[in-house]
């Protein structure tokens, strides 16, 4: 045990070399102009993309809105078809038969 921590004392207290500071071609480690034009050709598509994408999520909420609207008209129109035609079936003759029973005022005669 106290070997491992004389070693580990001993590797700690070692200071570690640094490098020597060398000559280091700008050219070779900067991205250059072909890096600048792949970053801004990915940045415009991007920004191209994230348009389309918008244009067409406000497309789907318009077209869903006039779909709702149009669907609104229908269920009108059919309930309004369906209370005419109700109306329609109901017999003039039948509410003066119906009128002893109810209560209501009897037949003419």
């Amino acid at each position: 045990m106290q070997h491992a921590i004389v070693a580990f004392l001993s590797a700690a207290a070692t200071p570690t070399p640094t490098p020597s500071p060398s000559e280091v071609d700008p050219d070779i480690v900067t991205p250059g102009v072909v890096g600048f034009v792949v970053t801004a050709f990915i940045a415009i598509a991007v920004i191209l993309l994230v348009w389309d994408m918008m244009r067409r999520i406000r497309r789907g909420r318009v077209r869903a809105d006039i779909q709702e609207e149009l669907d609104a008209e229908a269920q009108a129109a059919r309930a309004t078809e369906a209370t005419e035609v109700d109306d329609e079936r109901i017999d003039p003759a039948d509410d003066e038969t119906r009128g002893d029973e109810a209560g209501g005022p009897a037949p003419k005669r």
